[in-house]
């Protein structure tokens, strides 16, 4: 399976360390002996071939803007059983959520409290995710978009930086520990979304 990152348009980053996503891939493959690409994808949610890439990764410090075709893509995506996952890389807060109520508008982000099975499905994180890097003392939240038949169709990570965590030692110069919390926990999220949830 390839990992694909979203590339959208309105000004935000969204190519920022483009390593995030094959660092992450080799160190699930290790772990949970899966067979990701190691190979850095990026996609548009408008791309005829979408639906080859179930697991897509969307980031920045800026804005999002998503055209109508790409609102209907992603939607079609995710009702067919894609994942998006999305880390707010310190900016793209309010512009995320006011595509994902264009992409949603029947549906809202729902907080994943610290019990939810994704957090101790394979690596254990009994207080919830953990906080990366720190902006502005506010507490890492995890949230989700469920769809009618309960299965999380989008998660959005906020105030957690998880996925600077997975860049290389030279570009954010996080202490080992810190990097592998933050590997491990990916992983939770690749884990859980090959399993369907079955745990949830």
């Amino acid at each position: 399976m390839q990992l694909a990152r979203v590339q959208y348009d309105g000004g935000g980053d969204w190519y920022n360390d483009p390593e995030l996503l094959p660092n992450l891939a080799q160190f699930a493959n290790n772990q949970i002996q899966t067979d990701f690409s190691p190979k850095d994808k990026n996609i548009r949610l408008n791309d005829k071939k979408l639906y080859e890439y179930p697991f897509l990764f969307i980031t920045g410090h800026g804005n999002i803007k998503l055209r109508s075709d790409e609102i209907s893509g992603l939607r079609k995506h995710l009702e067919n059983g894609g994942l998006l996952f999305a880390d707010d890389d310190y900016g793209m807060d309010k512009s995320f959520r006011r595509e994902m109520k264009n992409v949603f508008p029947e549906k809202s982000l729902i907080e994943l409290p610290k019990d939810h099975p994704l957090y101790n499905c394979y690596f254990s994180f009994p207080e919830g995710i953990p906080k990366i890097h720190e902006h502005d003392q506010k507490r890492p939240q995890l949230f989700a978009i469920f769809s009618d038949e309960g299965r999380i169709m989008v998660l959005y990570s906020f105030e957690s930086n998880i996925s600077d965590g997975w860049g290389n030692a030279s570009t954010h110069d996080d202490p080992p520990e810190v990097k592998e919390k933050a590997l491990k926990f990916g992983t939770n999220i690749l884990y859980y979304y090959l399993t369907g949830g079955k745990n949830q």
